[in-house]
């Protein structure tokens, strides 16, 4: 279930509640009259099946509450209600299927922005992928991978090439067109140090390593990147978005930066060469895949007669 408040101009409100009283996927609907003091208005709230959730987003901003008020979503944890297991029961298909697109609009954009946390956690992330290809350690290797936020910039790409936001698709690429070639500066800088007070043996770096992995792309590569964009896209448009952590763990991106570095600075441009490709190759195969996935499930919704312009938020 989630929770929806809308702060609602005075002459909308009976529109809007008209609205959740007509859909049998809402639950306790209550309506405060003239609590809302900024913007001024009734606040509504009601509890909502997911799967009802995104015909009623659409309806309400239909009546324009998005910009002359106001809506937030909230997920709800647990539920002890009767009217509310009618609710989901009475809802079409199952709330684990179930796309709010004004919610993933509103996720991919938040997690597209460069702004000092994107940048810290990429730089941290190409840091350790650096200090893993080193010490040849696949377990630092995976923490990279976890800790990479790469994920979020590709999803908003996926998002603005399919539902034609461009501002989102700008906003992403600059978060990551910024973002991983300051992190690479960065992580050169440490890399260089490291071999100047030796910490880093060029003779081992050379040798074969457990961590080759990394930089050695192939066939594999892309179907694994095509997976995991897969994965990635259905755990961010559906409640299962623990999956992501398994996204995160299977692709090679932020690994593949490291490796690159690592590699120039000991001059194996080879090596270098076949990470850049590496990296590539799971930026684009994670973007396709999660595109053809969102398409596939966008063109489900106009089917269903839900095809309204999406709010720019």
């Amino acid at each position: 279930m989630l929770h929806l408040r809308a702060v609602c101009p005075a002459e909308r409100t009976e529109e809007a509640l008209k609205v959740l009283g007509q859909e049998p996927g809402v639950a306790h609907l209550v309506v405060h009259r003239g609590a809302a003091v900024a913007p001024p208005g009734d606040l509504i709230e009601a509890d909502i099946a997911r799967e009802a959730a995104d015909d009623v987003m659409d309806r309400l901003c239909g009546l324009d509450i998005d910009r002359a008020g106001g809506i937030t979503l909230a997920e709800l944890d647990t539920a002890l209600s009767d009217a509310a297991d009618r609710a989901e029961a009475a809802a079409p298909g199952e709330g684990a299927d179930a796309i709010v697109w004004q919610e993933l609009l509103s996720r991919t954009g938040e997690e597209s922005r460069l702004n000092v946390t994107f940048q810290a956690f990429l730089t941290i992330a190409c840091l350790l992928a650096s200090v893993g290809v080193i010490t040849d350690s696949p377990v630092t290797i995976v923490g990279a991978m976890v800790v990479g936020p790469e994920f979020g910039p590709l999803a908003a790409i996926s998002v603005g090439l399919v539902l034609r936001r461009w501002d989102l698709l700008r906003r992403a690429a600059l978060a990551l067109g910024v973002g991983f070639p300051l992190a690479v500066l960065v992580t050169a800088g440490v890399t260089l140090l490291s071999q100047a007070i030796g910490l880093l043996d060029v003779t081992q770096f050379r040798a074969g390593r457990e961590v080759d992995f990394v930089y050695q792309v192939g066939w594999y590569s892309l179907i694994v990147a095509l997976l995991a964009g897969a994965a990635g896209m259905l755990a961010m448009t559906s409640a299962k978005s623990a999956a992501l952590v398994g996204v995160f763990i299977s692709v090679t991106t932020v690994p593949a930066a490291g490796y690159a570095v690592v590699a120039a600075v000991v001059g194996d441009w080879s090596r270098a060469g076949e990470s850049v490709g590496q990296l590539a190759v799971n930026l684009l195969g994670i973007v396709v895949a999660a595109a053809v996935v969102l398409a596939v499930r966008h063109r489900g919704r106009r089917l269903n007669g839900l095809g309204r312009p999406l709010s720019r938020g």
